[in-house]
């Protein structure tokens, strides 16, 4: 029995899934009845699993991946019916149609989707099914299938694209902004080991930021081929046009960090206004994942990330080695990519980072290295 304690937590995960649910549950019903009723098929029990299938392997996927799924499973039922047709079923036939679903799926330039389902689905007809009934007569259900599935998530009742995009963007900028609070605290403490690990916990991010911006071209093709949700596109606005900025600034953050590594290494100077500015940048990058959750203005993110700026203009001035003005330096530019994340264009962001770094009245080749030691 589940305690009252943990009940919160629960409906949240149902209420989640609800909206998969209900696509699954329209999608084999009707897989069933367009299959069973209107083409007379006796038993067309592989259009709701194919349907099934598609729906449950595609959320966040572009309409790309998704129709591949729906010609892997078609494909894998296709090919282990004619070979089963062809020289019966058995452990032999079982290998043979996996390979040949495999090899099929990979000429075709299939990604993995394609080819664990092709390889999956002609498994499932070699081993649940009788080799009685027409040739094709089960590839032609998991088509019906699997068209029915992209009907219901594109047109009749689709994912709404902006909680797709939230929920894929939430654990991205939450590791962004981890890896940068980690950062701050280990370059504070001189602490090598723990930057490092700082710097390894932001590489990792990078599959979650993959994820991110798969979910953001998913959500932009569920938005024009659903009008359902064409009143989603003003507030995906956000996410679509800052999300490769904030992927930038995750690089040039690594690159900073490998140069705060080398200044530790170095033992070059490091003022104390050097790792509040990474904290700062931190929390921006939470600031912005508030704001871009609540879809309004991302002010706060752009104030705090001007501030991260001013205090490594500040840590400049105090005195940094070779090392140290490079990490000056990618902030800079970390915090240009996240202005332009919060919509602020190039010229713009250019000009707040060099008045917030007090650079705003001086010519590129006028600066000068004041107070640096190390270098």
């Amino acid at each position: 029995m589940i305690g009252t304690d943990r009940l919160p937590p629960v409906l949240a995960r149902a209420r989640a899934g609800l909206m998969l649910a209900v696509q699954a549950g329209l999608a084999a019903g009707l897989a069933w009845w367009i299959a069973h009723d209107l083409f007379e098929r006796p038993m067309p029990f592989f259009a709701p699993i194919a349907a099934v299938i598609t729906l449950g392997s595609s959320v966040g996927q572009r309409l790309r991946r998704t129709s591949e799924l729906v010609i892997g499973v078609a494909a894998g039922i296709g090919l282990g019916d004619g070979i089963i047709l062809l020289i019966g079923a058995g452990p032999l036939q079982i290998g043979l149609i996996v390979l040949l679903a495999v090899l099929l799926a990979t000429a075709a330039g299939g990604g993995a989707a394609l080819i664990v389902q092709s390889a999956s689905s002609a498994v499932l007809v070699a081993t649940l099914t009788s080799t009685t009934g027409q040739p094709w007569t089960r590839f032609f259900d998991a088509l019906v299938g699997g068209g029915i599935a992209l009907v219901v998530m594109t047109v009749l009742l689709p994912l709404n694209p902006l909680t797709v995009v939230q929920r894929a963007a939430d654990p991205a900028l939450r590791a962004f902004t981890g890896g940068l609070h980690d950062a701050a605290r280990a370059l504070a403490a001189a602490d090598h080991d723990a930057l490092q690990a700082a710097l390894e916990r932001l590489r990792a991010a990078e599959s979650t930021f993959a994820a991110f911006r798969t979910a953001i071209d998913a959500a932009r093709e569920n938005v024009a081929f659903a009008p359902a949700r064409w009143r989603a596109r003003g507030a995906l606005a956000q996410y679509v046009e800052g999300a490769p900025h904030v992927t930038y600034a995750l690089r040039n953050v690594r690159v900073l960090l490998r140069r705060a590594l080398v200044a530790l290494q170095d033992r070059e100077p490091v003022p104390a206004v050097l790792p509040e500015s990474i904290r700062h940048l931190g929390d921006a990058v939470e600031l912005l994942r508030h704001e871009w959750d609540r879809g309004v203005e991302p002010s706060a993110a752009r104030e705090r990330a001007l501030r991260a700026v001013a205090e490594s203009g500040r840590a400049y001035q105090e005195g940094v080695g070779y090392s140290g003005g490079v990490v000056v330096a990618q902030t800079r530019t970390a915090v240009g990519d996240l202005l332009r994340a919060t919509g602020v264009e190039h010229s713009e962001a250019t000009r707040q980072v060099r008045e917030a770094i007090g650079w705003s009245g001086r010519p590129h080749q006028a600066r000068r290295r004041r107070g640096r030691s190390g270098a």
